[in-house]
């Protein structure tokens, strides 16, 4: 999935894998909050989470693919765990009293290839286009900044 060949139709279909990986990403958040001292960390992740899921079901239900719902999850929290790894491993090498445009370039790369794993995952599971796909995945993205931006 990371290089957009495979599609959530390849992981399988257990609940088990699924609880798993999202698990591997709240915890993942949870810790990556606490060293940025946030103290809503645990309420962001689960309501971003939650959104995610509202949406995906929402989605499926509307393109009747609803028995996708556990394989698509699975490759969205899997995905996210792969890109949260990547991004706090940049985080440690971050320095705010320095100018550091190879470490920014490297953020903005892996934001856009985040992107575009999404894109591809909600392309493959709701069987749409890549735009619309991208659509889907920029809009969640815009509407969990602006839900968790007007709560926190």
């Amino acid at each position: 999935m990371l290089r957009l060949r495979g599609g959530p139709q390849n992981l399988p279909a257990s609940w088990q894998l699924m609880v798993l990986l999202i698990t591997a990403y709240l915890a993942q958040n949870l810790i990556s909050g606490e060293h940025l001292e946030d103290d809503n960390a645990v309420a962001k992740s689960i309501l971003a989470m939650s959104l995610q899921v509202f949406v995906l079901v929402s989605l499926l239900y509307w393109r009747g693919h609803t028995q996708r719902f556990v394989q698509t999850l699975s490759a969205l929290a899997g995905v996210g765990v792969i890109f949260n790894t990547l991004v706090w491993a940049m985080l440690t090498q971050s320095d705010p009293t320095s100018n550091q445009p190879l470490l920014v370039l490297t953020w903005f790369t892996v934001f856009i290839w985040s992107l575009f794993v999404d894109a591809h995952i909600y392309r493959s599971s709701l069987s749409v286009t890549l735009p619309t796909g991208m659509l889907i995945t920029v809009l969640t993205l815009a509407a969990g900044y602006i839900l968790l931006e007007m709560l926190f």
